[in-house]
């Protein structure tokens, strides 16, 4: 993200308090006592992911459990939260719905996304600082940048799964008729804010 759109620690306590407790309410257990924006940056329009992690009792390790976001700052970023949260958690096609039973092994992680930017060459992607939305052929696919910090992937190796993600041969991003954008984000991790939200 750029320096104009800090995210205090009150924001992102906020923003991950209202993801939660909007899967709770579609699950039947909505709280009455809905937080307050604690600025106005959560108001400012901004494209953002909600990704959910549920705790795998036999490694410890967490496994993704949804993913879903709005790229275009279409609307406010406490609505594109509410509205990724609940898609993320009923609605990615790679998971059955959550459940109420499992909500308390989930994690709630919030990334915010800058403008996208188109580059010239694939060289200017830098894994772990910029995510990827890539465009090709009438497909589209995009990786987060934690991903590859994650994963432990190169430029190449990013790209390459970039392409697989849009549904496209894996070298597609070396093809001058693909598009190439780049972004930033500003993560909000639940366990970051842990005993906080």
């Amino acid at each position: 993200m750029s320096d104009d759109f800090f995210l205090t620690t009150e924001d992102k306590r906020f923003l991950i308090r209202i993801a939660r407790d909007a899967i709770r309410a579609k699950l039947g257990d909505e709280r009455s006592d809905s937080p307050s924006a604690p600025s106005e940056t959560v108001r400012r329009p901004a494209g953002a992911f909600v990704t959910l992690r549920e705790l795998d009792p036999h490694t410890g390790e967490h496994a993704l459990r949804g993913c879903i976001g709005h790229v275009v700052a279409s609307q406010p970023l406490e609505a594109t939260v509410r509205d990724s949260a609940i898609a993320a958690a009923f609605r990615d096609p790679r998971f059955a719905p959550v459940t109420l039973s499992e909500l308390d092994d989930i994690t709630v992680e919030i990334s915010v996304l800058s403008p996208l930017r188109t580059v010239s060459s694939p060289q200017e992607v830098e894994p772990g600082k910029h995510g990827v939305m890539l465009s090709g052929s009438g497909r589209s696919g995009l990786l987060l940048p934690q991903v590859a910090t994650e994963q432990n992937w190169d430029r190449e190796t990013f790209l390459t799964h970039c392409c697989y993600k849009a549904g496209l041969s894996g070298d597609c991003w070396q093809h001058p008729e693909t598009e190439i954008q780049v972004f930033t984000a500003t993560v909000c991790t639940e366990t970051e804010l842990k005993g906080n939200v």
